[in-house]
């Protein structure tokens, strides 16, 4: 089980997340629970770190350093009712919270930020608030232990501050936390931080978190992967843009990855790979309103009715790169030197489209990367092949999702009348051979009237 941050009131949300884990393992399961850090204590770490790096504006610092330790200190106190336990585990935070000073002060002396420390600095954030819900555990009387994801055997490479996962990490999360379940203790595992093999702390990403909890769930061979977020599973649309988008019930994996690639924001991109390894389902659930049934992740849509459609998503902040020129036609090689271009200033590339005329290549990426990979390219073809490389960053990239819609005829036809039909004007198109995802790119402005038409005319409000 994975729980989210906490917002306005952390102390009693713990609290009512440690009754829900108890209310599980009291009705004969084996648990684990797999926490993040408050809601926004990631964001001010980065902000302390950078502030640290840049000026050294020590006042800045210390106001924002007393805000997380006021919203700890205040957790422990509404989320812990034992006395001991909570002195027990005020301790603990006051020691995190020196270590955490200690590093700023580093960074500060220094002028220098690494991966390495900024990963250290991240990780403060769960190491703070997963032995505030392992005390509310206990002080509910449950047997239960606070780990680091390291301590738990996640074990990754040494890209500190996004790091994968290493093969030996199923053999290790079994050899610390199943003696646990077996003699009844119940683990709350740090998400997002982990430890490279000499354990030092890594972290897995920004959203790592839900990667964490299918990491050991899968690692465990866990009958199921259950993420609990702030919203009722994974939806039809963003519920912002079309107020009458639906709780999918069920989407099979392949569904889960295209959505939460394209926009989807409810699971971490990684999250479905470990379960998909071992056929896990992954159940998403609401903190808030744990009876609601949410959404199932498996292997095969078996329902009675699926539809073609399950989805429709937007990414905003998107740039549209176009490179072209006559001397790309029959060029071998062209593609390759892109990807190893823009690979090497850590570019990712969302969607890439050639046309057979071979003129033009687009490339779809973050609007944040624009400005490198502009500088990348104009220094990769400054002298042959690509006579124009141009930037557009006024456009959202739109994508529809099902897994049905392979073979069906007929589909691309709809969506792109639809889109004729009320003047939305489509920039760049992109499918891949699986079929389960057809993507486009459309200026900004007619963005989330895009999303409303195709939410319409697929009918997705009577799923």
């Amino acid at each position: 089980m994975k729980f989210g941050g906490t917002s306005v009131g952390d102390g009693p949300r713990i609290r009512n997340v440690a009754k829900l884990v108890k209310k599980y393992h009291d009705e004969g399961n084996e648990v684990i629970a797999v926490a993040s850090a408050m809601t926004g204590i990631t964001d001010k770490l980065y902000e302390m770190a950078q502030t640290a790096k840049d000026t050294c504006n020590i006042s800045e610092i210390e106001e924002s350093f007393a805000e997380v330790a006021r919203r700890h200190e205040a957790a422990i106190a509404d989320a812990i009712d034992d006395e001991a336990i909570r002195r027990e585990v005020a301790g603990t935070i006051g020691q995190r919270l020196s270590e955490l000073k200690n590093a700023l002060a580093g960074v500060c002396y220094l002028g220098e930020l690494t991966s390495r420390s900024l990963a250290y600095i991240y990780s403060f954030g769960e190491r703070m608030s997963v032995p505030i819900l392992s005390g509310s555990l206990r002080s509910m009387g449950v047997k239960s232990v606070a780990l680091t994801g390291g301590e738990a055997g996640v074990i990754t490479d040494s890209r500190f501050d996004s790091a994968r996962p290493d093969p030996i990490t199923d053999v290790k999360v079994k050899e610390k936390l199943l003696p646990l379940l077996k003699s009844g203790v119940l683990p709350v595992v740090t998400g997002f931080v982990a430890a490279n093999e000499k354990g030092t702390i890594t972290v897995l990403g920004r959203g790592g978190s839900d990667y964490s909890a299918s990491i050991i769930g899968a690692a465990i061979d866990a009958d199921e992967i259950w993420i609990y977020t702030d919203v009722n599973g994974i939806m039809t649309t963003d519920p912002r843009i079309v107020p009458e988008a639906r709780t999918l019930p069920v989407v099979t994996y392949l569904e889960a990855m295209e959505m939460s690639y394209f926009g989807a924001k409810v699971l971490h991109p990684k999250t479905i790979e470990p379960a998909v390894k071992k056929g896990i389902p992954v159940r998403v659930l609401n903190t808030f309103q744990p009876d609601h049934p949410g959404t199932v992740v498996l292997m095969k849509d078996e329902s009675a009715r699926p539809n073609l459609i399950k989805a429709v998503t937007m990414i905003k902040n998107i740039a549209l790169i176009n490179i072209s020129g006559a001397a790309l036609a029959g060029s071998p090689g062209t593609a390759g030197r892109i990807f190893t271009a823009l690979g090497k200033e850590d570019v990712n590339i969302i969607m890439i489209s050639q046309a057979s005329s071979e003129f033009n290549v687009s490339l779809a990426i973050e609007g944040s990367q624009a400005e490198r990979a502009m500088a990348a390219l104009q220094k990769e073809f400054s002298e042959d092949l690509a006579s124009s490389i141009t930037c557009n960053n006024n456009v959202c990239v739109i994508a529809v999702v099902g897994e049905r819609m392979a073979g069906s005829p007929g589909v691309a036809g709809k969506l792109f009348t639809a889109l004729g039909d009320n003047g939305i004007n489509i920039r760049m198109i992109s499918q891949g051979s699986s079929e389960a995802n057809i993507s486009f790119v459309v200026n900004k402005d007619d963005a989330q009237k895009a999303v409303k038409v195709l939410h319409d005319v697929f009918e997705l409000n009577k799923l």
